[in-house]
């Protein structure tokens, strides 16, 4: 049944920072995870260009490849309007658990990801060991908007009976 997943990944959405105004003089946000066929949602913030969500939603990781799609949008009466999206690659934090770390000094960084142009950071993203677990924080920007960012946490969980990575 678990065959075809390699693991999980928890994606913990902290917050966004100024973020795009959709209404009068704010918004009320919230952010769409797609990865594949999955789709989850955070709780919508009311009037707030910088909300606080830290929420967590877990995927199921079939294929490294396929990357985290964030779409943030401003709830409204009728239609959502778009605030932006970002996609993360998810290849790199894979490649450190491949590397089955054991014996490894709590939050030590094993890798540094620096914005680009084929990536979505705002800003270094770090990818360190903490508790034992491969966890790595991110801060994207968003595309297709005058503004706003998204700040999260990402962290692989294997599970028992899965193929594994």
């Amino acid at each position: 049944m678990l065959a075809h997943l390699i693991g999980l990944v928890k994606v913990r959405v902290v917050r966004g920072v100024n973020l795009a105004v959709r209404d009068l003089c704010s918004s009320d946000p919230y952010v769409i995870v797609r990865m594949g066929k999955q789709k989850l949602k955070t709780r919508v913030i009311k009037k707030s260009t910088n909300p606080e969500w830290n929420e967590e939603l877990t995927l199921s990781i079939e294929d490294a490849a396929v990357p985290i799609r964030l779409e943030v949008y401003d709830k409204d009466t009728f239609i959502d309007d778009s605030m932006g999206h970002a996609e993360l690659d998810i290849r790199p934090l894979v490649e450190i658990v491949k590397m089955r770390l054991q014996d490894v000094a709590d939050n030590t960084v094993v890798k540094k990801l620096v914005p680009n142009r084929q990536n979505c950071l705002a800003e270094e993203s770090t990818i360190f060991i903490s508790q034992g677990k491969v966890k790595q924080d991110i801060v994207v920007r968003l595309k297709n908007v005058e503004c706003g960012e998204i700040e999260l946490q990402l962290q692989w969980v294997d599970i028992p009976g899965s193929r594994g990575v």
